[in-house]
């Protein structure tokens, strides 16, 4: 009966982290398998097979160097389940083996040494012998057997509970997980997963001893390691997930930081060009008016000389009419932006259709102008490079920007709609579309400079796509702080 169950248990232990391992790597990692359920059983039952496998050719022992060799064995089986089942991610899947590897190894040395109450429940009944309070040698082999067994049921149970807490507990913390892992950032994930498997290899070492002949545990000669083994695995299994948060909190305060530099950047460059386009305009009214002035003489002392002088003196003075910023809103700052990027985006897509006839400004506007400017920039960025790529995979296609905004009681809207390819790359872990570009670290941050811009005026920001147009749609509380006022 102990061996029917014993082997039962261990097809339900091979089985059930079979079923942890296709769903921990599932969480990294594309399935090479088009049906996500057929990977994810595939994966586990071959997993399963082959720790079956390893578990046959290799006991359970504590035979030196076979320790080392079943861990050997034991990595190969986890890198072999996922690499043949799972897409390569990079670096990120020699984490995801020492985590899991760490998780298999610990969660049963803990739940084992939660075991030993089976060994307290056996002295009991030797002392129940003892005491005459059974008597019966049939009752104490079924108590026994029971004992036994229902250990064997326990240490399964709380090993699968607390190698799936982990996993899961990792899953979460690891936010990021299309992140780019450095070599001394993979080193700084995985130290504290093989700290655990060595820990665990050491257990296996010195768990069992032989003396005069009797092999004993290491708790029957060392009491206190029943609290202190325990105490060491469970800061072992806290590491790991302590260290993936640090992990993440530090890619969050780079992410950041990046954002910052780039705000930065994005106001200085502001502030340069509304300087520089506000003296341009200065000099343009100034020399129009000028203009003006001559021009009114030169047609006075033209008349009834010669016609053509007249003729060019007038196309003249219509060409000053119309020495003015293409975009006009009335905000100094929308304007430069306008006119600086449509005459960037006009030297590589000639044809584009720039629309911002819909953008009105409140009498009473209270958002500062350069939180304006980096929303608007950040969306004409987006929006230029995403009629870019279309004008290179479609020659012929119509690429437009339009730009509108309105007032309703307190809130401000503002929505940039723009045409593109129609492809969006999205992650379910993630809240805004994915970057095609190669650094994905430093790209694709632009959706969220304008989501943390909207939110300093207890707004948001949204977006979707409608046939083959982006809409980037803009909420802000406009309303006065302090007395301010752009």
């Amino acid at each position: 009966m102990y061996e029917v169950v014993s082997g039962l248990l261990e097809i339900f232990s091979a089985m059930f982290q079979g079923y942890c391992l296709q769903y921990f790597c599932g969480s990294f990692l594309e399935n090479r398998i088009r049906n996500g359920r057929i990977n994810r059983l595939a994966a586990a039952v071959l997993y399963g097979i082959l720790r079956l496998a390893v578990g046959t050719m290799m006991p359970q022992g504590n035979g030196g160097f076979g320790v080392f060799i079943r861990m050997a064995l034991s990595i190969g089986v986890i890198a072999l389940s996922a690499y043949a089942f799972y897409r390569d991610g990079g670096k990120i899947r020699f984490f995801l083996i020492a985590v899991f590897m760490a998780a298999s190894e610990i969660s049963v040395f803990l739940a084992y040494t939660f075991g030993q109450i089976g060994n307290g429940l056996i002295i009991l009944w030797g002392w129940c012998v003892e005491k005459e309070y059974i008597t019966s040698v049939s009752v104490l082999s079924a108590l026994v057997h029971v004992t036994v067994i229902g250990t064997n049921v326990l240490v399964f149970i709380l090993s699968a509970i607390v190698m799936y807490c982990l996993l899961k507990g990792v899953v979460k913390a690891f936010g990021e997980k299309s992140y780019r892992i450095g070599n001394i950032e993979l080193l700084f994930l995985i130290t504290p997963s093989l700290i655990g498997v060595l820990i665990c290899s050491l257990l296996r070492l010195i768990l069992l001893t032989m003396e005069d002949g009797v092999p004993k545990q290491i708790y029957d000669r060392y009491p206190a390691f029943i609290v202190i083994v325990p105490a060491i695995l469970i800061l072992s299994l806290l590491s790991i997930v302590f260290g993936v948060r640090l992990f993440q909190s530090m890619v969050y305060q780079n992410r950041e930081k990046s954002s910052r530099i780039i705000l930065e950047k994005q106001l200085g460059s502001l502030q340069e060009h509304i300087g520089e386009m506000e003296r341009v305009y200065s000099g343009i009214r100034g020399m129009k008016h000028d203009m003006k002035n001559t021009i009114s003489v030169i047609m006075q002392l033209s008349i009834g000389k010669e016609e053509e002088l007249q003729a060019y003196v007038e196309e003249l003075n219509r060409t000053m009419d119309r020495l003015e910023f293409r975009y006009k809103t009335g905000n100094t700052i929308v304007d430069t932006l306008l006119n600086m990027k449509y005459h960037e985006i006009i030297n590589i897509i000639p044809d584009l259709q720039m629309d911002v006839e819909g953008m009105q400004f409140p009498e009473k506007l209270f958002i500062q102008g350069y939180d304006v400017g980096i929303i608007l920039g950040n969306a004409l960025d987006n929006a230029m490079e995403a009629c870019r790529k279309l004008k290179e995979k479609e020659p012929d296609a119509k690429t437009f920007i339009r730009i509108s905004s309105s007032q309703r009681r307190e809130l401000y809207f503002l929505k940039i709609e723009n045409s593109f390819d129609g492809r969006l790359v999205r992650d379910a872990q993630k809240e805004f579309p994915m970057t095609d570009k190669a650094d994905r670290n430093n790209h694709g941050i632009g959706l969220a400079n304008i989501k943390s811009t909207a939110e300093k005026y207890q707004g948001t920001m949204d977006f979707k796509v409608k046939d083959r147009v982006f809409v980037l749609s803009v909420m802000m509380k406009n309303e006065g702080r302090n007395g301010d006022r752009l």
